[in-house]
């Protein structure tokens, strides 16, 4: 079975490219009772697309949004989740900030919705798939929720790292230690 991470498509890319190696989510509306947490260890980055993506980042305001094929969804990259927590302090959160693409306006505003402050964080190794998997949209992949279940991968799928494993071991000491001085 393959599992589905819906994510901004934005976000989708800067993992992609190796620009950010975090993935903070405090949940979407139909979570359940418990929330939102990091269920599975890999899964798919499904990129999801809505124009107020843009403004929430830090990128250029004119950055382009990816836009696949009309009824059609475009996954290009796989991810394994190294660790993964709860982190409820504000300012190891803020200690982040230079590890990922979203204003910090936006996730201070994550870090105090609803009851149970704080936002899940978790640090990721990515993969890109060769060559990019694509198939048919379905509303069973809609609505405020995290997690989809997705159809086989294609045979002859490759993964390759996005960062050369010297790289990755880098980011995760800086990730840690940013967190640990907060």
């Amino acid at each position: 079975m393959s599992i589905g991470f819906k994510e901004w498509a934005l976000v989708c890319e800067a993992l992609g490219t190796g620009e950010q190696s975090v993935i903070l989510r405090k949940g979407g509306i139909a979570e359940g009772r418990e929330g939102f947490r990091f269920k599975h260890e890999e899964f798919f980055l499904f990129p999801t697309l809505f124009h107020e993506q843009v403004t929430k980042t830090k990128l250029p305001q004119d950055t382009p949004l990816p836009h696949p094929a009309e009824g059609q969804v475009r996954i290009q990259y796989f991810a394994k989740a190294e660790w993964a927590e709860l982190v409820k302090e504000p300012a190891a959160v803020a200690a982040l900030a230079p590890f990922h693409i979203w204003k910090d306006s936006e996730i201070e505003q994550r870090f105090r919705y609803d009851d149970v402050q704080g936002v899940n964080v978790a640090f990721v190794r990515v993969y890109r798939l060769e060559p990019a998997w694509t198939f048919e949209d379905s509303p069973k992949y809609g609505g405020c929720r995290s997690w989809v279940t997705l159809p086989d991968l294609p045979a002859g799928t490759s993964l390759t790292p996005v960062l050369d494993d010297a790289a990755h071991a880098r980011r995760a000491v800086e990730v840690l230690g940013a967190m640990a001085k907060a």
